[in-house]
């Protein structure tokens, strides 16, 4: 019965959900309208939706119920009494590695392929080991965060002692499990949110001292607030097109304790010289829109939902905005160039498309392979003005 329960709930929400929201901010508002969920409904609730949208494309011609099954299956260690009711035979292979899992699935299903979990798989970056890249959906990603390097002992013990497991990934990062509440046990401003690649681009940073940078597409500050933890004396510009997410940043960098820095709404695809005819920088950073691709294995509604047209909208964003930071960067100065995407046309055809244009000089770039690391996956280039 309990089971039979659960399939009706998940059948629910996947006839009411269409992709418009990201799912982490519709299941709130659906749990909110049916408050006859208990707390047990809504966490079985989430698990089984996130667990079947990770399967992505592969499997089509199955049952949803069937789809699930083997999804959640191949997502989880413990049994869901969905997988337990349906599918019994797989009760003593829960706890295998999910490269072992996998080989059931296959064995049980001569259709099911894992390029078919992800659909555009002809479209990734050079050097994107696509087994492991798609088989990195079934299992959902660390929370990463950053802390001062001279914090991260006392910071480990307290997580610790609140019965955190907690994994130290270098001298500032840390990684703990997905969910992991942290208002409750860290203070405020002693650690920033961010995943294990998106910090990894502050290699390409280089700061100096005095510095002026411009943060383009700073949306809630993250890489502004990793530059800043490089080389704190810096002159900082912020810009963003939304006024919410500046907003954000605002109460980040206050957190941060981060008092000095410019502030502007900007469109970048519009000539901004009224607002930025005097100014000229020692860094750009363009943490470009982008598909996100890099990212779906915490949004896995998008291995569905994706219109693969929207490779070629973003990198033409890309390409547009490039022009119109890159005049305000000074000769010999760095353009740092970041996606959150694993497509080529948004990363190394778009740094070919500066070089090609620009008066710029490709100094080095990189896919940072997050998939590796239970992370998102990103790319970044540094950029030489000449």
């Amino acid at each position: 019965m309990r089971a039979d329960h659960q399939l009706r709930a998940f059948e629910q929400i996947l006839n009411t959900y269409d992709g418009n929201l990201p799912l982490h901010r519709f299941l709130p508002g659906y749990f909110k309208q049916n408050k006859q969920m208990g707390s047990s409904d809504r966490r079985w609730a989430t698990r089984h939706v996130y667990s079947f949208f990770r399967l992505g494309k592969a499997l089509p011609n199955l049952p949803r119920e069937e789809r699930l099954c083997i999804a959640d299956f191949l997502c989880h260690e413990t049994l869901s009494p969905v997988v337990e009711q349906n599918m019994p035979a797989l009760h003593d292979d829960i706890h295998l590695p999910l490269a072992e899992k996998i080989k059931i699935i296959v064995e049980k299903y001569h259709d099911f392929n894992l390029e078919d979990v992800f659909p555009f798989g002809d479209k990734l970056s050079e050097g994107i080991n696509k087994i492991e890249f798609f088989t990195s959906f079934f299992k959902q990603p660390d929370l990463f965060i950053r802390v001062a390097a001279a914090d991260i002992k006392s910071i480990i013990a307290t997580l610790e002692a609140a019965g955190i497991t907690v994994h130290q990934v270098s001298e500032t990062a840390l990684a703990l499990p997905n969910g992991t509440k942290l208002e409750t046990v860290l203070k405020e401003g002693t650690y920033q949110v961010q995943d294990l690649s998106s910090q990894n681009t502050g290699s390409y940073f280089e700061p100096k001292k005095w510095d002026k940078w411009w943060d383009c597409c700073a949306a809630s500050g993250g890489k502004s607030l990793l530059l800043h933890s490089l080389e704190p004396v810096v002159e900082l510009l912020v810009t963003d097109l939304r006024e919410s997410v500046l907003m954000n940043l605002d109460e980040r960098f206050r957190l941060a304790g981060i008092r000095k820095y410019h502030k502007k709404e900007l469109d970048l695809l519009k000539n901004n010289d009224q607002v930025l005819h005097h100014y000229q920088f020692d860094g750009i950073i363009l943490d470009a829109p982008c598909t996100g691709a890099g990212t779906w294995g915490r949004t896995p509604e998008m291995l569905t939902f994706f219109e693969e047209k929207k490779i070629n909208q973003f990198a033409a964003i890309q390409k547009a905005i490039g022009p119109n930071v890159v005049k305000y960067l000074k000769p010999g100065k760095p353009l740092i160039y970041i996606t959150c995407s694993a497509f080529a046309a948004e990363n190394e055809a778009v740094v070919q498309h500066l070089t090609d244009t620009l008066p710029l000089e490709l100094e080095k770039m990189e896919v940072i392979k997050g998939y590796q690391n239970n992370a998102d996956t990103m790319f970044v280039a540094r950029l030489i003005r000449l």
